[in-house]
């Protein structure tokens, strides 16, 4: 397990030379937030770091129901039964194994995997805008339909799940990185996530920060390239 601190924002790391599985600890007042619970047995360096850190944890939120973002969940719940779960509206209906589309939704198979064996499930489920301590929740489907990203108010920090990597190069969900191609084999809808890409840029980050790979500081030019790069590739397959 690997820790590294950004202003309010902790990032552990799992597996960070092989197969870099990202979760954060964002620091609050009270207590920290979790968000994401990596792999399944990545409690313990998950409750460690949260105990270096000398607070605990008070709230869990899930960008999405992808098994590399919920695997620790139950074993986290053991030590903090009390503490609330959140997860968006749309990604609740993944979680509990509901692979089905809306009409308004992009025709294409739902990817990745849900674990069957995780018995936790939110108990606060979140929309467009909504507040979770100093994070705002943000919409940002395409890896999952209910893929939610998280922007820390106070320090303009954008904690992006799997919407973006950085591991193998900066790409948006859906481009694949012959370095590192698992987070685009498990996207759902590329158009989808190109246009929620466009929409965390609006949000002009001062840290970019996802489940796979390494955070970038000042990341919007980069992050407009990514973009644009992966726009040229739907238009070529077109």
């Amino acid at each position: 397990m690997r820790l590294i601190k950004k202003g309010f924002l902790y990032q552990v790391t799992f597996m960070a030379n092989v197969f870099p599985v990202n979760c954060y600890l964002v620091e609050e007042e009270d207590g920290l937030t979790l968000i994401d619970a990596a792999l399944g047995f990545s409690a313990k360096g998950i409750l460690g770091a949260a105990e270096k850190i000398g607070k605990p944890i008070t709230k869990i939120v899930l960008t999405h129901a992808h098994e590399d973002h919920v695997g620790a969940l139950d074993a986290i719940k053991e030590t903090f039964p009390d503490v609330p779960v959140y997860i968006s509206l749309r990604d609740n209906r993944l979680m509990n194994g509901d692979r089905s589309l809306d009409t308004n939704e992009d025709q294409v198979p739902i990817k990745g995997a849900v674990p069957k064996k995780v018995k936790t499930r939110a108990n606060i489920l979140l929309n467009e805008g909504d507040q979770v301590g100093s994070l705002k929740a943000i919409e940002t489907p395409g890896h999952t339909p209910g893929s939610m990203s998280f922007f820390d108010t106070r320090t303009n920090a954008l904690i992006a799940g799997d919407a973006m990597q950085t591991r193998g190069g900066i790409a948006v969900a859906g481009d694949v990185k012959p370095w590192f191609p698992f987070p685009a084999f498990g996207t759902w809808s590329k158009k989808t996530a190109v246009k929620s890409a466009r929409k965390l840029v609006s949000y002009q980050p001062e840290l970019l920060a996802v489940g796979h790979g390494e955070m970038i500081e000042n990341p919007v030019a980069v992050m407009e390239q990514a973009i644009a790069n992966f726009e040229q590739k739907l238009k070529e397959l077109k």
